[in-house]
């Protein structure tokens, strides 16, 4: 008994399918070649590092303070003095939500120490007239601490019993007020001030950058120049304080609750510039006007966990996922080429592409997103492999069950295609929306890995399109595949028939 198949529309021009591919391709290496493009972005977990966590300190009646606005804020400053420095591939980010809102700082490579120190800081800077000043240990020690004229008497009871040599009062805060007047120990903790209401405030500053006195000592110290309203601000504090006697003819400049210094003012300063000293390094001096320049964090943060990678241990746990997803890797070809055979080969050049087109992605992305690989993210790669390869194996056994119909090799492989394509783009869509989902409820290295899964199993889709259909295609039109041979994957005995089908017929 024989049987006619209905005519089956054949794709013509799998060769121009091909060459789109190719192309893209191509235009793909001309970016990477343009932008300098020549390794992937490692994150922190594969290069060595450290990674911080700031979490709003919120103090009684001030939860109302910390929004999302301002969290953003103060990654944005964060990111600034980061970037700063010099420090690259470094990645500040938010997580979590409402008051539960973190900020996550990663910088990788020897110097992350000291950057996780310098970008937690408030950076809350004022200017205040010093009201009275005396020894930072407790008054009943210190006679020189007596009263000062015009402050409550809480304020000089504060100020009596204040013990600068604690480490815990050298801590500054950047919680003070403006508006309120304040008890200050320096930072050196050998003395104590009463001082007066802010007049000039940090965000008056337009510029900050450090500077080497030569002359006094090769001392560094740190130039200020103040917009209009802080110009006029500074002036008017100044010429007030020049003819007071001592200690309120001094302006303390505070930095987060401690006094960096407290100069004497003999005259009046109206040009808007000042300069900050106080025994500053090359180095204090540099992160100072680095965190002047960009603002004050609009909250106060705790520091939470710090985590710090070795670069060797990152090196480790490189070479142990590269190693991974190279096994992955194998087995699958091995498996695909023992039951495929020849038609496994399309497999193989279809891993290829794929895994062309993510390490030029990779190279792309970390130019323009900043992306970088973690070990998450090679997870996720590995996982891909396995989504990949079954989207060949729908469409290879849809070929199969076409030819066990009695069609031939070139007519099953386009039915098969159109059974199968409705297949395979459902179950990726439902692994792409699955990362999305996952990216977007998760934080941390769990993101790192939908992010990659997402990527990878949009590419299959590309490749299989692009690449594998138009390759199998070609092959169907080879007389090695037509004949049924042993070898080719789609031989009688592999497809589970007793005969060859004919073209147009079936035995």
């Amino acid at each position: 008994m024989s049987t006619t198949n209905k005519p089956v529309k054949t794709a013509s021009r799998p060769t121009r399918t091909l060459a789109i591919l190719a192309l893209v391709l191509v235009a793909m290496v001309s970016l990477v070649f343009i932008q300098g493009s020549t390794s992937v972005r490692l994150g922190l977990d594969l290069r060595g590092g450290t990674s911080v966590t700031l979490q709003p300190r919120i103090a009684p009646g001030d939860e109302g303070k910390v929004t999302s606005e301002a969290i953003d804020q103060a990654v944005s400053i964060i990111r600034q003095r980061v970037n700063s420095l010099g420090v690259a591939e470094s990645e500040v980010a938010a997580q979590g939500s409402g008051t539960n809102r973190q900020i996550v700082i990663s910088v990788p490579g020897e110097n992350g120490r000291r950057v996780v120190d310098l970008v937690g800081q408030t950076a809350e800077l004022r200017f205040r007239q010093v009201l009275a000043s005396a020894s930072g240990i407790p008054a009943a020690a210190d006679a020189a601490a007596t009263p000062a004229a015009g402050v409550s008497a809480e304020i000089n009871a504060k100020f009596a019993a204040l013990d600068c040599t604690k480490a815990e009062n050298l801590q500054g805060t950047g919680a003070d007020a403006p508006t309120d007047t304040l008890v200050a120990c320096d930072r050196a903790g050998s003395t104590k001030y009463i001082l007066a209401p802010a007049e000039v405030l940090g965000r008056q500053i337009s510029k900050a950058s450090a500077g080497l006195d030569s002359q006094a000592g090769s001392a560094w110290f740190v130039s200020l120049t103040f917009n209009g309203e802080g110009t006029s601000a500074f002036g008017a504090l100044t010429s007030r304080v020049t003819s007071l006697p001592e200690p309120t003819n001094q302006v303390a400049i505070v930095l987060d609750g401690l006094v960096v210094s407290a100069p004497r003012i003999t005259e009046a300063i109206p040009s808007g510039n000042a300069q900050i000293t106080g025994s500053f390094t090359q180095l204090e001096a540099q992160d100072l006007a680095n965190v002047l320049k960009y603002g004050a964090l609009p909250l106060a943060f705790d520091r939470g966990e710090v985590q710090q990678v070795s670069p060797t241990l990152g090196a480790d746990q490189l070479d142990a996922g590269l190693l991974a997803g190279a096994l992955g890797l194998l087995l699958v070809v091995i498996f695909t080429l023992l039951y495929y055979r020849a038609l496994g080969f399309v497999t193989v050049g279809s891993l290829a592409i794929a895994g062309l087109m993510l390490y030029l992605l990779f190279l792309l992305m970390g130019e323009w997103i900043g992306f970088t690989l973690t070990l998450a993210g090679i997870a996720g790669a590995i996982v891909a492999i396995g989504v990949t390869a079954d989207s060949f194996i729908v469409y290879f056994e849809r070929i199969r069950d076409e030819m066990r119909d009695g069609k031939p090799l070139r007519v099953a492989v386009e039915t098969g295609w159109q059974r199968a394509r409705r297949t395979i783009i459902v179950a990726d869509l439902v692994s792409v929306i699955s990362s999305v989902v996952l990216y977007i409820v998760s934080v941390g290295s769990v993101r790192g890995f939908a992010f990659t899964l997402g990527l990878t199993t949009a590419i299959d889709l590309i490749v299989i399109f692009f690449f594998t259909k138009p390759m199998v295609t070609l092959f169907a039109r080879l007389k090695y595949f037509q004949s049924g041979s042993a070898w080719s994957g789609v031989s009688p005995r592999s497809v589970g028939m007793s005969a060859p089908a004919v073209e147009g017929k079936v035995a």
